[in-house]
């Protein structure tokens, strides 16, 4: 089985894989839980076996059938070594971005999630940071044949050189159509409705999204980035560079983003025709919308 995050052709989040995977880490963290468990017979081996199984069932019947098992839950890498007990032929593709821009997305898109307080850039920033360092330490400790890490920003501009990569890392002949995965959205890709990013994953690969949170943090936040977030450092982004400076895109994905920025209004139509889902109160009331708490340290 191959776990491949953060990539569109992975279909839609299920949700429900790592919140599994963090009520695993409760039930056994907790002693007098263990023995309970194991006392009604859910030795440890039960317990990973069901697991086990419903994460294969979910991944398996959420999307049509493929030679190939993809799943597209970001936080299950916070459990990748467990993970690969389970599944000992899976592998990671960990997607990794500036977080100043993760966290400007998060904020401007009201994306909740559980601990982040969406009012404050430099608490989503300490949150943002506790949580990458913990899927960073996973992604090291399952080494470069397991967990293969791609900078979101090297991708999107120079989406051959690193898809090629993935492709490599993954066992996959090379297939141009993973350049142009616009072309298959509702045909062969089915993306969901619901999930704040799907309005970019329509678009051909550009730039519009690497730098749209220049501007935007507070001065006093931007003082103290490195102290803030030093995840930012360890992935390779210089805290103080404001706008940052993350390369030349290959000639392809720049004339992609004229395009882009000169039909405007067209892209505009189109995602609101393909995403217009009414929300009401209730749901974000309800944390419908909300993720596994990224507070847990997963080890």
């Amino acid at each position: 089985m191959t776990f491949v995050l953060g990539l569109p052709p992975c279909g839609q989040e299920t949700r429900v894989i790592p919140r599994l995977l963090q009520m695993r880490y409760h039930w056994l963290k907790s002693e007098k839980e263990s023995v309970r468990l194991d006392q009604a017979g859910i030795t440890k081996p039960v317990l990973d076996s069901a697991i086990a199984a419903f994460i294969l069932e979910i991944i398996a019947k959420h999307g049509d059938p493929a030679p190939r098992l993809c799943n597209k839950d970001p936080l299950t890498i916070k459990m990748g070594t467990y993970v690969m007990d389970l599944f000992p032929n899976a592998k990671f593709v960990f997607m990794v971005r500036d977080g100043r821009a993760t966290v400007h997305s998060i904020i401007s898109r009201k994306v909740t999630i559980t601990g982040f307080d969406l009012t404050s850039y430099r608490q989503c920033m300490m949150k943002w940071n506790t949580a990458v360092e913990s899927m960073n330490d996973q992604c090291r400790e399952l080494g470069k044949d397991k967990c293969l890490r791609v900078p979101y920003e090297q991708l999107v501009l120079h989406p051959r050189t690193w898809m090629d990569k993935v492709l490599k890392f993954l066992n996959i002949s090379w297939d141009d159509a993973v350049l142009h995965h616009q072309d298959f959205i509702n045909n062969g890709i089915e993306l969901s409705k619901v999930e704040r990013s799907s309005d970019q994953v329509i678009k051909p690969v550009n730039l519009e999204a690497l730098s749209k949170w220049v501007g935007h943090i507070p001065d006093d936040v931007i003082k103290d980035m490195a102290e803030i977030a030093p995840m930012l450092s360890v992935l390779g982004y210089d805290p103080y560079a404001n706008p940052p400076d993350y390369g030349k895109p290959d000639a392809v994905v720049a004339n992609n983003t004229r395009y882009i920025q000169r039909e405007k209004e067209v892209w505009d139509k189109k995602a609101k025709e393909m995403f217009n889902v009414r929300w009401d109160n209730s749901d974000a009331d309800a944390g419908l919308d909300r993720e596994p708490s990224d507070t847990t340290n997963i080890t």
